[in-house]
């Protein structure tokens, strides 16, 4: 147990996750004016808690493990395919439920008598590029503090 909680690199990666998703409903009060709590459990958004996440890892085994570990190569190329996941198949993924969400509210207009009925899909799925990058600089701030204040916790 003690080596889980000593998990240097599992925590910065879970303060990277919570920290962005703590930030979400935030910014929208701040762009907004709207304090919307669900956004703490929710996907897409600003800042990219994904990103946050790969970020802070990669960030705190590069600190821990070096650059030049297997490690840290992994986690980079893990990295790199969740930030393009998140900002080219999961953004696109959004998009095309805005499009099927308008055409179900067109159909159910279409056929109001009849058995269709709209069903709304989710649209906030992916990121832009901006809520990715936000992701990465908050992923590389929480990582490199974690990963200092941890290892010198337990040093």
């Amino acid at each position: 147990m003690q080596e889980l909680f000593g998990n240097t690199v599992l925590w910065s990666a879970v303060i990277g996750l919570v920290s962005a998703q703590i930030l979400k409903p935030i910014i929208h009060l701040v762009h907004r004016k709207g304090w919307d709590w669900r956004l703490i459990l929710t996907t897409g958004g600003m800042p990219s808690s994904h990103t946050s996440a790969v970020t802070s890892m990669t960030v705190s085994i590069a600190m821990t493990e070096g650059l030049g570990s297997p490690l840290f190569a992994f986690s980079v190329i893990f990295s790199l395919i969740t930030m393009s996941d998140a900002t080219n198949v999961r953004y696109e993924t959004g998009k095309q439920a805005e499009l099927l969400n308008q055409w179900s509210e067109l159909l159910s207009e279409i056929h109001k008598n009849g058995p269709f009925s709209p069903q709304n899909l989710k649209t906030m799925i992916g990121h832009s590029g901006l809520q990715v990058a936000a992701g990465l600089v908050l992923g590389a701030i929480t990582g490199s503090v974690s990963t200092i204040l941890m290892t010198n916790a337990y040093s």
